[in-house]
């Protein structure tokens, strides 16, 4: 009896890109959660506008390319790219200035390059960028950390009729505020040092008040992803890593002007960055060894422009550029491939 022979892999697979895509959607809404108790209603709005134009915005290049649109738009990717750039842009953003930042990652960060697959930068990460040099006021205005259910806070009428554009019977200018890197990048510049303005209420315990709890929130998510085994460990844990210990050295060095590695880690964008960023397998790298440097340099990237650039927080710029170094890095860290030579050879 002969047995047919076929080629490897044998075990099929029940994993899709649009199921991938769900996990990762579900393992954003702990953060989503918490950053919506913290700056308010602004957050989902962000979410209900950005998907939506996201959607028709991919729709209508894959329709002017004469492709299917349902393929395409059930795999959810487009859908992921609008999420993440809707978190990652103040809460309460006006409707123009979504769909700007919209436009520019759905059609110039992704569908130019050919679609899901070709896209070499992130998209969200195009969109952010674009936003943050065009309008830099609008994107320094993050509201302030104040508790959902406080007195303090916009109200879900209030914040819809500002993302409107309509007429708000109320300051907007006191709902918003410096976010702790913008604040202590501000105050280093002026000569300040760290223990001058350290019990400012923009700091928490670990980090920047409210952000760190939004910062274990992603994380908790990413961490589920990867016991899932949705993505790699490497490049999160690289680039966690390398921020942190250029944080301590310098803080060691001179702990009046450079705050530690704890503080860069619960601050600002840096878990979203570290698991749902960076991760991204298309315009990331492909082997192991790869992902670990790709991470690493992340990281250090990020900490350079945190300190020395001319931006707070640097996330968006620091992947942009290891986006272009990805190519380089998989070229030189291929994995050894094993085997036997012959002599004739």
């Amino acid at each position: 009896m002969r047995f047919k022979t076929v080629s490897s892999p044998h075990r099929i697979s029940s994993s899709s890109i649009s199921k991938v895509m769900l996990k990762v959607l579900a393992a954003l809404v702990p953060g989503i959660i918490t950053a919506t108790y913290f700056f308010g209603w602004g957050v989902l709005s962000n979410i209900l506008i950005a998907v939506p134009l996201a959607l028709i915005a991919e729709a209508s290049v894959l329709l002017m390319r004469k492709r299917a649109l349902k393929p395409a738009l059930s795999d959810l990717s487009i859908v992921v790219t609008a999420v993440l750039l809707a978190i990652a842009i103040p809460a309460a953003s006006p409707l123009w200035m979504i769909a700007v930042g919209i436009i520019f990652a759905t059609v110039f960060g992704k569908q130019l390059y050919g679609g899901l697959g070709f896209n070499p930068f992130n998209p969200a990460m195009i969109g952010y960028v674009v936003l943050l040099i065009s309008f830099p006021i609008q994107m320094t205005q993050w509201p302030a950390a104040t508790p959902i259910n406080s007195a303090g806070a916009m109200s879900l009428l209030d914040t819809l009729s500002y993302v409107a554009g309509g007429n708000l019977k109320l300051d907007i200018d006191a709902y918003t505020g410096a976010t702790a890197l913008d604040f202590t990048k501000t105050q280093l510049s002026q000569a300040l040092m760290l223990s001058e303005f350290s019990d400012n209420p923009v700091y928490g315990n670990l980090g920047a008040y409210a952000w760190e709890w939004i910062a274990a929130a992603y994380a908790l998510g990413g961490i589920l992803l990867i016991i899932l085994r949705v993505m790699p460990w490497h490049a999160p844990a690289a680039m966690l890593a390398s921020l942190f210990i250029m944080g301590q050295i310098f803080n060691t060095y001179d702990a009046d002007n450079f705050p530690g590695g704890l503080f860069h880690l619960f601050s600002g964008g840096v878990m979203l960055g570290a698991f749902f960023i960076i991760t991204d397998p298309v315009s990331g790298c492909t082997s192991n060894r790869g992902r670990l440097i790709f991470g690493a340099l992340a990281g250090t990237l990020i900490y350079v422009i945190r300190t020395w650039g001319g931006y707070p927080d640097g996330i968006a710029f620091a992947v942009l550029l290891a986006n272009m170094c990805a190519p380089m890095i998989d070229y030189y860290s291929k994995p050894r491939v094993f085997g036997r030579r012959d002599k004739a050879e």
